[in-house]
């Protein structure tokens, strides 16, 4: 399935009530369901390095974080020196199932549903700028988003400069901006931004991680999700 951006009818009076019209999606345990291999990487890529391997929720808790930081925080006993071949593995390891993975159930509809709204929908994400284009070719969602940030091209979560730059790019304030993402990361990026922000419990980081970023909603299933954002539409 591969969407274009040409325009969709819609109802005038909708987009002058709507709050938002930028929607920026982090990926990785948001929109993808990707969270249990990621961290089984990690863990896979520590342990091969000789570090202490970390639990579940510690390799977790990194997602959605630059990937050198995030391992960095994982492994905390891995000298430095050892990062290159830190990041090398776990880069091997991703690289073994990356197709065993796909977008949540649900999550395509949703998408086709905001565009027949003309919301600007973009991505950012703390994967590589060649990991989210590889992504995004897997699975077919050429020309569904408007624009998107990486970690490696302007600054890893949760400082606001993907936020930022895609607001410039678009030229929507951040009264207009939402983010919606699975972990503190995403959300805590959204109060940098000055955005406000949605947060998904399906991913890699628990609800009550996130109720002192005040998010507007909790979603618990993509189809809360889904109901919450177009309510009304």
């Amino acid at each position: 399935m591969s969407l274009t951006n040409k325009p969709v009818p819609v109802n005038v009076r909708q987009l002058a009530s709507r709050r938002f019209d930028l929607i920026a999606f982090d990926w990785d345990g948001t929109l993808f369901d990707s969270t249990a291999l990621i961290t089984r990487c990690i863990q896979a890529a520590v342990a091969d390095v000789g570090g202490t391997v970390p639990s579940d929720k510690d390799a977790a808790y990194v997602i959605g974080m630059a990937l050198m930081p995030a391992l960095a925080h994982a492994a905390p006993d891995v000298p430095k020196e050892k990062y290159p071949e830190l990041g090398a593995r776990y880069k091997h390891h991703y690289m073994l199932h990356q197709h065993d993975i796909s977008l949540f159930n649900g999550v395509l509809p949703l998408l086709t549903a905001l565009r027949e709204q003309q919301y600007l929908l973009t991505v950012a994400t703390g994967k590589s700028r060649a990991g989210l284009n590889e992504a995004l070719q897997a699975v077919e969602l050429k020309g569904m988003f408007d624009g998107s940030r990486t970690a490696d091209e302007t600054a890893g979560k949760p400082h606001p400069r993907m936020l930022h730059e895609l607001m410039a790019e678009f030229g929507v304030s951040a009264d207009r901006v939402l983010m919606i993402g699975d972990t503190t990361h995403d959300l805590q990026m959204a109060v940098n931004a000055g955005c406000a922000s949605v947060a998904v419990s399906y991913g890699a980081h628990e609800t009550a991680d996130f109720h002192a970023l005040n998010p507007l909603f909790v979603a618990h299933t993509v189809r809360d999700l889904h109901d919450w954002l177009l309510a009304g539409d």
